[in-house]
């Protein structure tokens, strides 16, 4: 299951995308870079949120595997 940082980061580089189709339509070099920057930083923290999944993940593995 995804956790806010994954849903966030995804909802940021979506963002992003859009700012940058747009800046390409009308030729807005300001909103390129923003829609750049915004898109990185959303691929950034999506995955942080992964690595603390997976992270997450192998805790509760581990834990299984003691309890039995």
């Amino acid at each position: 299951m995804w956790n806010k940082d994954e849903v966030q980061g995804k909802g940021d580089r979506i963002k992003g995308q859009a700012k940058q189709k747009i800046a390409d339509l009308n030729h807005d070099e300001d909103l390129r870079s923003e829609g750049e920057a915004e898109e990185a930083g959303g691929k950034a923290q999506e995955a942080v949120g992964k690595a603390r999944r997976k992270v997450g993940d192998a805790i509760k593995d581990i834990g299984r595997k003691v309890g039995h």
